[in-house]
């Protein structure tokens, strides 16, 4: 707490995980009009998901995120594999990972509930549109979800 008695909470750390330059430029635009401080960390392919989760390699010093944006389309590895290894990880099933895809398939949507995803949701072709879905998911978990308290190493 401030001495004026104001308690600025940390900035949440954002896990985006999306291969598409225009898509992670429309979500940091969403994210820079919310109100919510954030920090939004991105990477372009599933190989580079699992090891800023792990804190491997290149991204060892990464912050445990606080949630993930998972595209399922993603080179290398996709992004149900990034999901189950997520989800089979002790230490990292707690984060919640949102599905954010141009996928409206039905066997998506399911397979990705069933990896224990904590939401999924469609892209918007439209770009206002898009920001617009983006600011409204994190409004919900930001400002009324209760994230699960970041584990201490155990």
């Amino acid at each position: 707490m401030s001495e004026s008695g104001q308690h600025s909470p940390e900035p949440a750390q954002l896990l985006l995980v999306e291969d598409n330059p225009g898509d992670v430029r429309l979500t940091r635009e969403a994210f820079k009009q919310g109100r919510i401080d954030n920090d939004l960390h991105t990477v372009s392919d599933g190989s580079d998901a699992l090891d800023f989760l792990h804190q491997r390699g290149e991204y060892e010093d990464a912050p445990r995120p606080d949630l993930v944006l998972l595209d399922l389309n993603l080179p290398r590895k996709d992004g149900e594999e990034v999901l189950a290894d997520l989800k089979d990880d002790p230490q990292l099933q707690s984060i919640p990972v949102i599905v954010l895809t141009s996928s409206r398939a039905e066997e998506d949507i399911a397979r990705s509930y069933e990896l224990h995803a904590n939401a999924y949701l469609t892209k918007p072709v439209d770009p206002d549109e898009f920001i617009e879905t983006v600011r409204a998911f994190e409004k919900f978990w930001f400002s009324v979800v209760r994230l699960p308290p970041e584990e201490d190493g155990q």
